[in-house]
């Protein structure tokens, strides 16, 4: 299929800025996918539209902030180092900007010269490898120094507001390790959940490192000639087990988010069995993949061409998810991260 298939028109009034507050304020358009129906709720009203006896998993993921500004050594002028992995005591891979001012050999100055990063690689993905020197481990550097990773149509990206901090994080977050928010969990709150578990909804979770094979663009003109890079992932027993259950018991599991629905699909076997334990996903969900453990997601707004509202696609129909977007930028719905949730059932 042809990626120009999943092109909307949206106008960029539309592109949230801020979170709703509280976090379940915001709007939620529940599609039912067979009927290709929709209905304008509240993210409020979520325990009164899943089942008692549904299965919600959700991405306990936790975003670290990754991003450092510096400034280059030799030559001077800004640099931005997103720090994605690390790949050994004081090596991360890293993508940089600008490329010219970041080749092999190239110095940075981070935290106001109380650190410094150097170039010392390239790795496959198109990343490269930093080595960083300074006062700190670099875990305790990001915490210090780095930004939380807003992405750049949130127009204060390289001034985020303090608050940032802790609204682009799930309550549930545990697990450092993403470059960007698992946004579909950014509505729940503790007492959100309180209410779904009265309303007999199991909550589990399992994590999946958001790194920027989620958000790069497709690039390639055919979806066939896009490749997913690996995220790492690991299925708790517990998730594993409770998501066999509610399969054998024809109870539906629900996936919040597009990274919950892609760990789920990658680990689970032709029987639909999900397998527990750590590995490293990087299945690209597109339309004609057959879902062996997803009956519901929420969701968020997707970017045009992109390969979440493929995925989104796949699940609900190509004409159906771009009906509904319609209906959403009509209603004037917010998009995006900090954007307003989708509930396809």
């Amino acid at each position: 299929m042809d990626i120009s298939l999943f092109d909307y028109e949206l106008p960029p009034e539309l592109i949230a800025q801020e979170p709703a507050e509280p976090r379940d304020a915001s709007r939620l358009l529940v599609l039912d996918r067979g009927r290709g129906a929709w209905e304008d709720r509240m993210f409020g009203d979520l325990p009164g539209l899943l089942r008692a006896g549904d299965c919600l998993v959700a991405n306990r993921s936790r975003v670290i902030p990754a991003r450092l500004l510096g400034t280059a050594v030799e030559g001077g002028g800004p640099v931005e180092l997103l720090m994605l992995r690390p790949v050994g005591e004081r090596r991360w891979e890293a993508l940089v900007q600008p490329g010219r001012r970041c080749r092999v050999g190239a110095r940075v100055e981070l935290a106001g010269g109380a650190a410094r990063a150097r170039i010392v690689g390239e790795a496959a993905s198109g990343a490269r490898v930093v080595e960083v020197e300074g006062p700190w481990p670099v875990r305790e550097l990001l915490e210090r120094h780095g930004l939380p990773p807003l992405p750049p149509y949130v127009m204060r990206h390289d001034a985020p507001k303090p608050e940032d901090r802790e609204r682009y994080q799930t309550v549930y977050a545990r697990d450092d390790g993403s470059v960007a928010a698992p946004t579909a969990g950014l509505h729940f709150t503790p007492e959100l959940l309180a209410r779904l578990a009265g309303r007999a909804v199991t909550v589990h979770y399992l994590t999946l490192h958001v790194g920027p094979g989620t958000f790069r663009p497709l690039r390639a003109t055919r979806l066939d000639e896009h490749r997913m890079e690996a995220e790492p992932i690991d299925i708790p027993e517990a998730t594993a087990r409770a998501v066999h259950e509610a399969k054998r018991d024809r109870r539906r599991v629900v996936a919040v988010g597009t990274t919950t629905t892609r760990a789920l699909e990658w680990a689970a076997g032709e029987d639909g069995r999900v397998r527990a334990g750590a590995g490293d996903a990087d299945l690209f969900i597109r339309p004609g993949h057959r879902f062996r453990v997803v009956d519901g997601l929420i969701t968020n707004f997707h970017l045009p061409r992109s390969t979440l509202l493929v995925l989104v696609a796949a699940l609900a129909g190509r004409e159906v998810i771009l009906d509904a977007y319609r209906h959403a930028v009509a209603a004037r719905y917010r998009f995006y991260s900090y954007g307003d949730a989708m509930l396809i059932q």
